[in-house]
């Protein structure tokens, strides 16, 4: 058997190469183990003396269980620190803007490809690192994000700090009824089961029966912008699992039931290059392309809604072929809509 070789970090890294590793670290804990991590601490008080704390957050909780829906709680000091910019220069994250969006509008985002783990949807819309506030000033956003996290005892109220909301319908809507525009709700919207396409090198898009997006941008008359992020795929690799192999079959009905995907990715360590969980410093160009004008339709037929469709795809694929060789990706290469 061969021995693995493992790549160890040198000692005399920078002192800001290792803030960044630190601030992604915390980063990719909090998605992975700080839901679980939050649950058991509830539990666990109350069975101690400070069970007080856990009775006491339970009570607040019932008065403050619609606050998701009805926008969050951002706090804009968080999504300032310092600890986001750190984020954005491991990989690096840029965000590239195209046009400009009217604060008068309102607009729905739809976010692609959804990646293993979000890290350019996080970066650009929940921080103010990459500077989404001052290429489009007036405008607030809303990443949605699963239902189920913000059931979780105390990680609600830190997800919602960085403007995540869940992305229920009714809850997706609230700031798209908003007068006087100025919001813009991100949605990745091929969601998780797209992340089990997340590989290094392909470029699936989990699109072609993806309508809900675009109902909810008719029926609210909010303006559909697509966006793509270069380098998404790039940050982590994949155990191989193609669609009809017995571990996809798996994935995909855990999925089912759980409503969240568990692909099983690896990349780097945080003091080894080899193995680990941390993503690759691999950069990522998130380009927000131009807004699709959209009427106020409350009741759209199917030919209108298909045919939003079908315009919201094809100013995609333009948006990926107008970009893609800036990002090192093949001329040859184009979308794959599934």
């Amino acid at each position: 058997m061969n021995n693995m070789k493992v790549d160890f970090a040198p000692l005399e890294i920078p002192l800001q190469r290792r803030l960044q590793t630190a601030a992604v670290a915390q980063w990719v804990f909090s998605f992975i183990g700080l839901a679980p991590l939050c649950i058991f601490i509830f539990l666990y008080l109350l069975f101690t003396r400070f069970w007080l704390i856990s009775v006491l957050y339970a009570v607040w909780w019932f008065y403050d269980y619609d606050t998701p829906a009805r926008g969050g709680q951002r706090v804009p000091f968080l999504c300032g620190l310092k600890m986001w910019d750190y984020m954005r220069d491991y990989f690096p994250v840029k965000l590239v803007k195209t046009a400009d969006l009217d604060p008068r509008h309102n607009y729905v985002l739809g976010f692609h490809p959804h990646g293993v783990l979000v890290a350019g949807a996080f970066t650009n819309f929940c921080t103010y690192a990459t500077g989404f506030r001052e290429l489009f000033p007036g405008l607030t956003s809303y990443l949605l994000m699963l239902p189920l996290w913000f059931r979780a005892p105390f990680f609600r109220n830190y997800i919602m700090c960085a403007g995540l909301i869940p992305s229920d319908k009714e809850s997706a809507s609230y700031p798209l009824r908003k007068r006087g525009g100025g919001n813009a709700v991100v949605t990745a919207v091929g969601g998780a089961p797209e992340a089990l396409d997340a590989h290094p090198g392909t470029y699936n898009v989990l699109l072609a029966q993806k309508k809900g997006f675009i109902k909810m941008a008719m029926v609210h008359g909010a303006h559909l912008v697509p966006v793509f992020s270069f380098g998404e795929n790039e940050l982590f690799d994949q155990v191989e699992n193609k669609r009809g192999t017995w571990l996809r079959w798996i994935q995909e009905r855990l999925q089912s039931i759980m409503g969240i995907s568990l692909p099983l990715f690896h990349a780097r360590g945080i003091f080894q290059y080899s193995f680990g969980l941390m993503p690759y410093r691999r950069p990522i160009h998130t380009v927000v392309g131009r807004p699709i004008q959209v009427q106020r339709n409350e009741k759209p037929a199917t030919e209108e809604l298909d045919a939003l469709h079908q315009l919201y795809m094809d100013e995609l694929s333009k948006l990926f072929d107008e970009h893609k060789e800036n990002y090192g990706v093949d001329k040859d290469t184009h979308l794959h809509f599934v």
